[in-house]
């Protein structure tokens, strides 16, 4: 099991209200969520292996000097605060030392690689992996890593993780029209404005399909723009011709990397803490209560 670790303590810090707060007041909601959230996940999937990938790098350089736009907007909204407007205090950033300060003393695998994001890193795990992989995530780019033949799947939540969609072949082809291998050259035609991708323009997600459908993958609809055989309207071979720098380098920004150079360590499920004087103490701390003490029960049984 593979957990988008960012992915799942956002989803808990606007799932949880921030009255749950240390005893000096400040909020845990995160951390506390994401450990009932792991606690839930262990109870109901029972994974032999786990391991919390981490954003070493949310918007790494390589990526940007392929394509300027991406994620540029997060970068600008970090900073935008109105002539009228008053600063929100950050509550969410605080708590991430703290959530992986308690993974590790808890034992739990702690993954994060200098220029590479956390997709990266389940990208190179679940290419690695000998068995069925479970990717934890409400990230949809994830779902290029979707694969019946080897048993990888997706768990998307819904609704916390009490509820997830099991993200197959079966529910990608319903809804995408294309399987977890034609995912990344839809996402990339259609763009996707919360990652700055432009896509190509006019090109939404229904008529990428239809072109994946009718010739393949990108290499085949590049093929087609030179073939005037091909059932290209007018239109949609200008609109790819002109679009061809962005068609360039995409594909190695949208697809996530199976490469990374990952750190050795231990992805077994810990019976007992790895340190427990100092989960001791962070618990006091922080508060943990009885969202630590349900996780620890259950990795002991």
């Amino acid at each position: 099991m593979l957990l988008d670790t960012a992915s799942l303590y956002f989803r808990a810090y606007f799932g949880v209200p921030d009255s749950v707060r240390a005893p000096d007041g400040t909020p845990v909601n995160a951390v506390r969520g994401l450990l009932d959230f792991i606690d839930r996940l262990v109870k109901d999937h029972r994974p032999d292996l786990l391991v919390a990938c981490m954003d070493a790098d949310w918007r790494p350089q390589w990526r940007v000097d392929l394509i300027p736009s991406y994620k540029a907007h997060r970068v600008a909204e970090e900073h935008a605060v109105g002539p009228d407007e008053e600063e929100v205090p950050d509550t969410l950033s605080p708590q991430v030392p703290v959530i992986e300060a308690v993974l590790d003393a808890v034992g739990i695998a702690r993954v994060g690689v200098a220029g590479y994001e956390a997709d990266d890193v389940i990208g190179t795990f679940t290419a690695r992996a000998k068995g069925p992989v479970d990717i934890v995530t409400g990230d949809r780019d994830l779902y290029q890593l979707v694969d019946d033949a080897r048993g990888v799947r997706v768990l998307y939540p819904l609704k916390g993780v009490g509820t997830l969609q099991h993200t197959d072949e079966a529910v990608l082809r319903e809804k995408y029209g294309v399987d977890g291998n034609g995912y990344a050259d839809l996402a990339l035609l259609r763009g996707d404005p919360s990652d700055g991708l432009p896509g190509v323009p006019g090109i939404g997600e229904k008529t990428a399909a239809k072109l994946l459908a009718e010739f393949g993958d990108l290499a085949g609809i590049m093929a087609a723009i030179d073939d005037r055989r091909s059932k290209l309207t007018p239109t949609q071979r200008r609109r790819l011709d002109e679009a061809r720098p962005y068609l360039a380098v995409a594909p190695k920004v949208v697809r996530v990397a199976d490469d990374v150079p990952t750190p050795d360590v231990s992805t077994a499920l810990p019976r007992t803490p790895r340190d427990p004087a100092a989960l001791e103490a962070l618990a006091v701390r922080w508060g943990l209560g009885g969202s630590l003490e349900r996780l620890l029960a259950t990795l002991a049984t």
